[in-house]
């Protein structure tokens, strides 16, 4: 599979405009990671992008991620990728450990995305200029963007054996090279 097909894939299960964009996130910073920790980008990118595909259809655990497996296998998607996709849902980690560096990647970065997607709707300057101490800022504000665990966000920085503010920096930069693309 391709980007493109990886792209017509996500588009054909997902209508949100929201989620399409949380995927393109997702997949830049997941390319951003790739040559750092010794990962393919077009692999690591083409993750991003399906991490979530089947969510519309699927919200609920286990069918999300589960059902989406099973697309992706039916249609030959490399197993690395399924098995990514299948490890960064915490009811499939018995099976799909997080004892990869793209699973480690994935988890890392998803809440994150979502969380730093959140900051910058409230900053005027939206990614611009956006640093740690803004996202640290905001990740005490139990009340904002409630539903993003925090815990995964210190668990992703660990597993990855970065600090908060070197994770958070990284992502940032990740996001900020797709900045029109996202809606900033």
């Amino acid at each position: 599979m391709n980007r493109d097909d990886a792209w017509n894939l996500l588009t054909e299960f997902t209508q949100s405009e929201s989620l399409r964009k949380h995927a393109l996130a997702v997949e830049a910073a997941l390319r951003h990671y790739a040559p750092l920790l010794g990962g393919d980008p077009e692999l690591w990118g083409i993750t991003g992008l399906l991490h979530d595909f089947d969510y519309e259809r699927w919200p609920q655990p286990p069918d999300h991620t589960r059902e989406g497996a099973k697309i992706l296998r039916d249609r030959g998607v490399d197993e690395e990728i399924v098995g990514a996709m299948l490890s960064h849902a915490e009811w499939n980690q018995a099976d799909y450990p997080l004892d990869r560096p793209l699973r480690r990647a994935l988890f890392a970065v998803d809440e994150l995305c979502g969380f730093i997607t959140a900051v910058a709707y409230v900053r005027p300057e939206r990614l611009n200029g956006m640093t740690p101490s803004s996202v640290r800022k905001k990740m005490k504000q139990k009340s904002f963007a409630a539903a993003v665990n925090r815990e995964d966000i210190e668990k992703g920085a660990a597993l990855l054996g970065l600090s908060f503010d070197e994770h958070v920096t990284h992502v940032i930069q990740a996001m900020q090279s797709i900045s029109p693309r996202l809606g900033f």
